[in-house]
C-alpha cells in the first residue's frame, strides 16, 4: 500500500511520531533537576494539542457505522 504524501494516513503517521517523540521530551525533560515548568506546560500542551489532531483524522478515516 503506498501512501499519498497528503494522505489522511500519512498525516496520523506523521502525527502519531511527533506524538511519541513530545513523549519522550517531556520525560527526559522531567527527569532534570531543577525542572522547567513552563517549559513542561508548553509541551503538556503542545501534547494535548497533536493527541486533538490525532482523534479527528482518526474520525476522518474510520467508515460511519449504519444507524
Amino acid at each position: 500500500m503506498t501512501l499519498n504524501l497528503n494522505s489522511p494516513q500519512r498525516r496520523l503517521i506523521a502525527l502519531r511520531m511527533e506524538h511519541g517523540d513530545l513523549d519522550a521530551l517531556i520525560d527526559q525533560a522531567s527527569e532534570k533537576r531543577p525542572i522547567d515548568e513552563l517549559m513542561m506546560q508548553r509541551l503538556k500542551k503542545k501534547r494535548l494539542a497533536l493527541r486533538d489532531q490525532i482523534a479527528r483524522v482518526e474520525l476522518e478515516l474510520s467508515p460511519d457505522e449504519p444507524a
